[in-house]
């Protein structure tokens, strides 16, 4: 008899779970709170309800709890950000600040390409203008 390999951790279990999340998007923020191009697209005055939000979406998207889905519905990502202009100079704020909040979590590879990677292309992706 067989013993069945082990399954593989999710991106979501193996980089720490939810305080992982937590930590990388209030790092993001707490760039976007100071940056003229990014905070005006922010409309409510405390950024917590956006950080809530992209925190659960990076959860479910790696493997983490569906609360984003059951809460918010379908991603929808383009859809959610077509009120705002998003051409290159916002997008590269954007990444600007992410690459800080990835880079100051210290992930180890392969994880840090995958999550960069990936935030890369959402990035590119969400170019409207």
């Amino acid at each position: 008899m067989t013993t069945p390999a082990p399954e593989e951790a999710s991106f979501y279990d193996a980089v720490g779970g939810e305080p992982f999340f937590r930590r990388l998007v209030d790092r993001f923020y707490s760039g976007v709170a100071d940056d003229p191009l990014l905070r005006p697209m922010y409309p409510e005055e405390d950024l917590g309800p956006a950080a809530d939000r992209l925190t659960l979406f990076l959860m479910q998207y790696w493997g983490g709890p569906n609360t984003y889905s059951s809460t918010r519905g379908h991603p929808r990502l383009r859809m959610r950000h077509a009120p705002f202009v998003v051409d290159e100079a916002a997008r590269d704020a954007w990444l600007k600040h992410m690459r800080d909040a990835v880079d100051s979590l210290n992930l180890p590879e392969p994880h840090h390409t995958a999550l960069w990677d990936y935030l890369e292309r959402a990035a590119y992706f969400m170019v409207n203008s």
